[in-house]
C-alpha cells in the first residue's frame, strides 16, 4: 500500500498493461500480448538485469521420440520431493513443445544435429535427454538476444529501461498500477504508472545471500512488494543452491553449468577423491540439494571441492562450454588441464507469489510469472532447466487470460509524477543489505537450525526497525518470509535442510501458504519465545 506521503496524484486515463521486469517471462508475455499496447518497466537495460540471460543449461521439454509428458512429469515430481502440484506441472510440461516452437519463431538458434533435428542433452535428475540448448552453455543469452531483438521491433511494446518499481498501487481489492523511480532507481523523482493489469516478472532472491549466481537486481523486491500489498506467498523457505558456482571471489559468482556433470565431469576434493559417490548412488547427478550439501560439507571441512572436467571434456572445453571457459580463464584457471574450484551458491527460489494456472495472484489486477512466483511446479526442489520452461509457459497463459478478461485495450495517459523523495538506497552498496546477506547465508543457507533462524529473525527485525526505506523494506520483507517459512517447517525436504530435523516428515508433505501478517506473527512469536 502507498503511504500518504508518497501517494501519487490522480490522472485521467490509464495505461492498459504494465509488465514489471525485462527478463524472459516479461518479454515473452509482452510479445504474446502483441499487438495490444504494453509498457515494460525494467530496472536495467533489458537482458542485463535478468537471471534468464545467465541460464546456461537450457529449457527442458519432452520432444524426443523416446520421451513423453508422463516421463517429464515423473522426473519433476521426484525432484520436487513430494509437494509438487501435479496438475500444474502437467500443464507446464504439456505446453513445453509449443513454447519451444514459439522461441524458434522468434529466432532462437537452438542447437541442431546434422539432419536439422533439435539436439537434446541430459541434466541431473532427468531420465531422458530433453534439454534444448544453444552452443552448450549459451541458451539463456541466445534466447534473450532473440527476444530483445523481436521486442524492440514490435511497435506495441514500450520498453522503459532503468525504472525501479518500488510499490504496487492498491485501490480497494484491485492493484491499479505501480510507482517506479527512474535513473536505475537513483532519481529523486517517482513516477506512477496506473494500469488495468500489472504483471510482475521481477525475478528471484539471490542477492539476499552472500554467494549467488544471480544478477544484482535479483534481491527479492517483487515478492516483498506483493506481500506488503497483501498477496499470499507460497513456499518461501525453499531456496535452491547450485552446487557448482565457480569459487573465485566474484559477486555474483559465475556458474559451472550442470551440463558439465551431465557430460561426465566429476566432483573431487583436493586429494582427488570423488566424494559424491559416498553420498548418493547417482554421484554427481544426484538432485541439486544433495550435491550442494555434499560440496558444502567438503568446503566446510577444509578439503575443498573441485569440478574435474579434464577427462570428460578436456580439449573440447573452449568450444563446448565457452561461457564457463571464459570465466575460468579470467580467473587464471585452465579447465582443460585444471580442476575448477566450486562452492554452493543461491541459484533459484522455488517460493514466491502464489499464482493459479493463469498466472493470477490472490489480488485482483495482479498477475505474476517467472521466478518471482510459486506456481507449485517445482515443489521443494526445482528440476534442472524447468525454470525457463515455467517462465514461457505461464507468461503465455497470462497473456491469454488478460486478453480474455480485458478484451478491449484502453488508451490514455500512461504515466504521471508521483512526487519526489530523498528515500534512496543504492541496493548493492548498502551496508544494511551487506549485513542482511551475511545473516541469511550464515543462518538461512544450505544448512539451517532453529537457533540460527532465530538469530536471523532478530537481525531482520533490527534492520527493519532501523532502516525505514521503501525499497529496503521490500527486500527485508522477502528475507522475513523465507525465515518464517523455515522456522515453521520442522523437517528437511528438498532445498530446505534443518540439521535439527534432518529427515522429512509425513505431516509436512504439503506446501506453505502465508501472508506477511502471518510471517510477522511467526517471527515475533519465535523471537519472544527465544528471549524468554
Amino acid at each position: 500500500m502507498l503511504t500518504d506521503h508518497f501517494r501519487p496524484q490522480s490522472f485521467n486515463g490509464i495505461d492498459d498493461i504494465v509488465i514489471v521486469g525485462g527478463g524472459l517471462a516479461g518479454l515473452f508475455c509482452a510479445l504474446k500480448l502483441s499487438p495490444r499496447p504494453v509498457t515494460v518497466l525494467a530496472a536495467a537495460p533489458i537482458g542485463h538485469g535478468a537471471s534468464s540471460a545467465w541460464a546456461q543449461g537450457g529449457i527442458a521439454a519432452a520432444m524426443s521420440p523416446g520421451d513423453s509428458i508422463d516421463s517429464h512429469v515423473a522426473d519433476t515430481l521426484t525432484a520436487g520431493a513430494g509437494i509438487v502440484d501435479e496438475k500444474m506441472a502437467r500443464r507446464m510440461v504439456a505446453e513445453g513443445p509449443a513454447r519451444i516452437h514459439d522461441l524458434l519463431a522468434y529466432g532462437v538458434p537452438f542447437d541442431r544435429d546434422l539432419e536439422g533435428h533439435l539436439l537434446l542433452s541430459r541434466e541431473a535428475a532427468h531420465s531422458e535427454r530433453r534439454i534444448v540448448r544453444v552452443k552448450g552453455d549459451m541458451a539463456g543469452r541466445a534466447i534473450m538476444e532473440a527476444l530483445i531483438a523481436t521486442v524492440r521491433a514490435t511497435p506495441s511494446i514500450r520498453v522503459m529501461e532503468g525504472y525501479v518499481v518500488e510499490e504496487l498501487i492498491r485501490e480497494g481489492r484491485f492493484i491499479a498500477g505501480v510507482v517506479a523511480r527512474p535513473d536505475a532507481g537513483q532519481s529523486r523523482k517517482r513516477i506512477s504508472f496506473p494500469a488495468r493489469a500489472v504483471v510482475l516478472c521481477s525475478g528471484g532472491v539471490g542477492h539476499l545471500f552472500s554467494v549467488t549466481t544471480n544478477p544484482r537486481e535479483a534481491s527479492g523486491q517483487g515478492v516483498g512488494m506483493a506481500a506488503r500489498a497483501g498477496a499470499i506467498i507460497a513456499d518461501p523457505e525453499f531456496v535452491q543452491f547450485h552446487p557448482t558456482a565457480i569459487d573465485i571471489g566474484r559477486d555474483p559468482a559465475p556458474l559451472a553449468t550442470e551440463a558439465l556433470r551431465g557430460d561426465g565431469a566429476h566432483l573431487i576434493d583436493r586429494n582427488g577423491r570423488r566424494f559424491m559417490l559416498d553420498i548418493h548412488p547417482d554421484g554427481e547427478l544426484a538432485p541439486r540439494d544433495i550435491v550442494s550439501r555434499g560440496v558444502f560439507a567438503e568446503v566446510a571441512a577444509g578439503r575443498g571441492a573441485f569440478l574435474d572436467c579434464r577427462k570428460a571434456v578436456g580439449a573440447h572445453f573452449p568450444q563446448a562450454f565457452p561461457t564457463v571457459y571464459a570465466s575460468c580463464k579470467a580467473a587464471g584457471i585452465d579447465p582443460v588441464t585444471q580442476p575448477i574450484p566450486v562452492v554452493p551458491a543461491v541459484h533459484y527460489h522455488m517460493g514466491g507469489i502464489l499464482t493459479d494456472a493463469e498466472g493470477r495472484t490472490s489480488i485482483d489486477g495482479l498477475w505474476a510469472a517467472g521466478e518471482v512466483t510459486s506456481t507449485g511446479v517445482h515443489g521443494a526442489n526445482r528440476l534442472a532447466s524447468n525454470s525457463l520452461l515455467e517462465a514461457v509457459v505461464f507468461a503465455a497463459r497470462i497473456a491469454e487470460n488478460i486478453q480474455g478478461m480485458l478484451p478491449a485495450p484502453r488508451q490514455g495517459n500512461w504515466a504521471g509524477n508521483a512526487g519526489e523523495s530523498d528515500d534512496l538506497v543504492t541496493v548493492e552498496d548498502s551496508p544494511q543489505l551487506r549485513e542482511l546477506r551475511r545473516t541469511m547465508s550464515a543462518h538461512a543457507g544450505v544448512i539451517r537450525d532453529r537457533a540460527g533462524l532465530l538469530t536471523a529473525a532478530r537481525t531482520i527485525a533490527a534492520l527493519e526497525r532501523d532502516t525505514p526505506r521503501l525499497r529496503f523494506a521490500n527486500i527485508v520483507t522477502t528475507a522475513k518470509l523465507i525465515v518464517a517459512g523455515a522456522l515453521l517447517r520442522e523437517e528437511s525436504r528438498g532445498g530446505h535442510f534443518r540439521s535439527d530435523f534432518p529427515e522429512p516428515g509425513a505431516q509436512w508433505q504439503h506446501r506453505t501458504f502465508m501472508t506477511l501478517t502471518e510471517a510477522n506473527r511467526v517471527v515475533d512469536d519465535a523471537t519472544e519465545t527465544a528471549i524468554v
